[in-house]
């Protein structure tokens, strides 16, 4: 039986994308499996008593050797913000390219906490800062300096001890160019360097806590339980700043979502599921539920889609344990067909990364096919001809052609470059000024000024004609050739409308880097939880796949 891969115009619909769950194709989870032979060390630890200090961490096979460099600073409790404005953090990193010497640890002293202000160099990789989840951080220094482990659900309620405001890389700041390490091979996969970044700063703030509790009370404290360290994780604050990241890099995102798509189309189409597949797909949806349980947020948004959730998870386990024959062929596809006539987009989608849990097989090949050299697809064939382009935005863009943007409710917002921090913002066209200083993220908007362009001119007119007398259209004419190849490279809405609910693309991104626990604290920016049940760095020889759906309780 052959399965047709989820269309386009189905899939990239932001309510859909925006119910996007971590998988294994997640970049957090195929990081952990590609250096769970690497050794890990922890090369420097100088804190003075309350925690402040440096630190360095590494990873290492043969000769390659990455190092995380930490340092933590005393600030303020009124100049900790998670905003992008900040200046001041507790926390800051870099993730160095080899073996920091003194002067590298002294010139990066002076820079790494200073962030945007400071300036790193080529030895650099990453580059991120983080602020302590100041109550729960107190609770556990407490808590063990008086020899007593913390309260698991104290801890639960936000699941970390820091979070990150930001985590830079390619270039940024002085950092190294991705030409200088792309070819390696343990750094092919999407993000891996940034994920490394996190994974060992959640064993800096365990390490942390432990320091600052044993030097309070020497003689009483204890360390923190490794099983309460492998369930928690380490927060983020994302904001608008990583929303156009999937309209600028649309390759990448046909890719992220072609890998995702293609692995569901080929477990559906199993015919004889093995009844070990199967119990592995159970017992994850089982651990699952209870992880739903600790998912905590103040969003009215985000409450009604975790119940929605709860409902469908119910729902599902019902049809699971009581109405699927085992017996049948293509028992997957019977199980998807069921989410996606039951349940909602939140549900559904979450029922697909479950499936994927019993098959290495099938997801790990297509992680390797998860990057995209985006400059290989920079020229526009000029001597197609308009006919070509048109059949092109008919066939690829039909939901956008739909859009009316003579509405002012299709054309509400914009994208601009904030003057202080140069990151992306969103503003109302009536109401705010500064809508001349719009960023060309509108891209549903300029493809049907595109294809109503195109309507006055002969079909046999060459594309290089028309855009030498349209040069305004060029980027989106490239765009149409772009997903004439890449089909999933367009979100199929109007990310400039009334109805646009922003933090739907930061979440589909997210949800790749395998982020969970989504905690919007407006329709702008959010709060989320990574590497949330993962195995400790001295545990990444052995540890089971499935260490996601592990809870705190």
């Amino acid at each position: 039986m052959k399965v047709q891969l989820r269309e386009p115009k189905f899939v990239m619909k932001l309510s859909k994308l925006g119910s996007f769950h971590q998988t294994k194709l997640s970049f957090l989870r195929s990081f952990l499996n590609e250096f769970k032979d690497w050794k890990y060390k922890r090369d420097l630890f100088d804190l003075d008593e309350y925690g402040y200090g440096r630190a360095v961490y590494s990873f290492q096979k043969k000769k390659r050797i990455y190092s995380l460099v930490c340092f933590a600073n005393k600030i303020n409790d009124d100049e900790r913000s998670d905003r992008v404005i900040a200046t001041k953090w507790d926390a800051a990193f870099t993730l160095h390219d080899g073996i920091p010497t003194k002067l590298d640890l002294d010139r990066l002293s002076e820079n790494v906490p200073k962030q945007e202000v400071g300036r790193v160099s080529y030895k650099e990789l990453t580059l991120s800062r983080a602020n302590k989840s100041l109550r729960i951080f107190e609770h556990v220094v407490e808590s063990l300096s008086n020899g007593v482990q913390p309260d698991k659900n104290i801890l639960s309620k936000v699941g970390y001890l820091y979070r990150t405001t930001a985590v830079y890389g390619s270039g940024k700041f002085g950092l190294a160019d991705r030409f200088r390490i792309k070819n390696r091979k343990e750094i092919n996969g999407p993000f891996r360097l940034e994920m490394m970044l996190v994974y060992l700063v959640r064993q800096f703030t365990f390490d942390q806590v432990n320091h600052i509790a044993k030097n309070k009370n020497p003689k009483k404290a204890v360390e923190l339980d490794p099983d309460i360290c492998r369930n928690l994780g380490i927060g983020n604050s994302t904001g608008l700043g990583m929303a156009p990241f999937i309209v600028n890099h649309p390759t990448l995102l046909n890719n992220w979502i072609l890998a995702k798509e293609t692995v569901l189309k080929k477990i559906r189409e199993i015919k004889n599921v093995d009844p070990k597949e199967l119990e592995l797909f159970r017992n994850c949806l089982i651990k699952s539920q209870k992880n739903i349980e600790n998912w905590k947020t103040e969003s009215e948004f985000q409450i009604k889609k975790i119940n929605e959730l709860k409902i469908d998870l119910e729902k599902f386990s019902k049809y699971l344990n009581n109405q699927l024959d085992i017996n049948k062929e293509y028992l997957f596809n019977d199980i998807y067909n069921w989410a996606e006539n039951n349940l909602t987009d939140e549900g559904i989608e979450y029922i697909v990364s479950l499936m994927m849990e019993p098959y290495d097989n099938i997801v790990k090949p297509m992680i390797n096919e998860m990057s995209s050299d985006e400059d290989e697809y920079f020229e526009i064939p000029t001597s197609r001809t308009i006919q070509e382009l048109r059949n092109i935005l008919e066939n690829n863009y039909s939901e956008i052609l739909k859009i009316d943007f003579s509405d002012k409710q299709s054309n509400q917002n914009f994208w601009f470059i904030s003057k202080n921090k140069e990151e992306p913002r969103l503003a109302d066209r009536y109401l705010q000024k500064g809508s001349e200083l719009e960023q060309p993220l509108a891209i549903a908007r300029d493809i049907k000024r595109l294809y109503q362009k195109i309507s006055n001119e002969k079909n046999s007119s060459s594309v290089g004609n028309f855009l030498i007398k349209n040069s305004e259209l060029r980027h989106v004419v490239r765009r149409a050739f772009i997903v004439e190849k890449f089909p999933y490279a367009e979100i199929q809405d109007n990310i400039i409308g009334s109805k646009l609910i922003p933090i739907d693309m930061l979440r589909l991104k997210l949800s790749f880097f395998g982020a969970n626990k989504f905690d919007p604290r407006s329709d702008k920016w959010l709060r989320i939880c990574m590497f949330q049940g993962a195995p400790l760095p001295n545990e990444l020889n052995s540890f089971s796949e499935q260490w996601i759906y592990n809870s705190l309780n």
